[in-house]
């Protein structure tokens, strides 16, 4: 059976679905997902889970990412990209020292407000819904960290930013922000996925070439889903217990948190959670998986 992860890199056009399907095709497998969607307009980096796999996307969801986006200056949309209607135009009388300089205020912690059309619920129902039947909203705000934010190209009306920042980040908002900082509006024309932690864009599999063979060629491990969490040893008996869903005594010295359990020749069973003096068996594989 195919299992483990598989890095694609997704073209502009089809939607995270879309591929997750045809994953799903190739590999004759039911269980299939991915760790963080990218909108149509968006390419590069998505993470696929196969079978078991599947059940340690949750441990990529919250890893950093890198975009590289292009952000048209002097245009706001009603979605903050190119898909939305014009909302406002402006002239753009900038250098990129001025641009630059702007940046300055979005690198670090900020409260970033998700843009109206986005999946993002009040009341139980999305926003882009209620964006659509032109109801007033009241955007939330979200605690976001920009790591990194650098001007790769200034081709005004249009720049190049590079953009490293924490899960939940959306970069529309930057663009839109940005804009608004800067007195021209603004909103991303194009956006590319370059990296999911230490996952980058040139590991992956182009969807135009993947096959069934490519998919075998190309497919991670399970492990590689939790390669960033700490590492627990066990013996055999220890394994098979977790994997039941048993408890042990934590080792010493183990800290709180989440750590990635391996057997005997470095065999992969699961994570498990320090509670106190306790391992309590988080996501593990079954037994007939191990």
């Amino acid at each position: 059976m195919n299992a483990g992860l598989l890095l694609i890199d997704k073209p502009i056009g089809p939607t995270s679905h879309d591929v997750v399907a045809r994953v799903r095709r190739l590999a004759g497998l039911r269980r299939v997902g991915h760790a963080g969607t990218l909108d149509p307009l968006a390419s590069g980096l998505l993470l696929v889970g196969l079978g078991p796999a599947t059940r340690f996307l949750e441990y990529l969801v919250g890893l950093d990412k890198t975009y590289e986006t292009t952000v048209r200056l002097g245009v706001s949309t009603t979605t903050y990209d190119a898909e939305g209607e014009p909302t406002a135009a402006r002239p753009v009388a900038l250098d990129a020292g001025q641009v630059a300089a702007a940046l300055d205020a979005f690198r670090g912690p900020l409260r970033q407000r998700v843009p109206p059309h986005s999946a993002v619920k009040r009341d139980g129902r999305p926003l882009y819904e209620r964006a659509r039947r032109g109801e007033a909203l009241d955007l939330p705000e979200r605690a976001v960290v920009i790591y990194a934010l650098e001007l790769l190209a200034f081709a005004p009306p249009e720049v190049t930013l590079r953009v490293v920042c924490s899960s939940g980040t959306y970069i529309r908002s930057l663009a839109h922000d940005l804009g608004a900082a800067l007195g021209c509006g603004g909103h991303v024309s194009a956006l590319r996925r370059t990296a999911v932690g230490a996952f980058t864009v040139a590991q992956a599999v182009s969807l135009s070439a993947l096959t069934e063979q490519t998919l075998a060629s190309h497919l991670l491990p399970s492990k590689a889903a939790v390669a960033h969490l700490p590492r627990l040893e066990v013996d055999e008996g220890e394994a098979m217990r977790l994997s039941l869903g048993q408890r042990l005594a934590a080792p010493a010295g183990a800290l709180p948190g989440e750590m990635a359990v391996f057997g005997p020749e470095g065999r992969f069973v699961g994570v498990v959670a320090v509670d106190g003096d306790v391992l309590r068996p988080r996501k593990m594989l079954a037994a007939i998986d191990l």
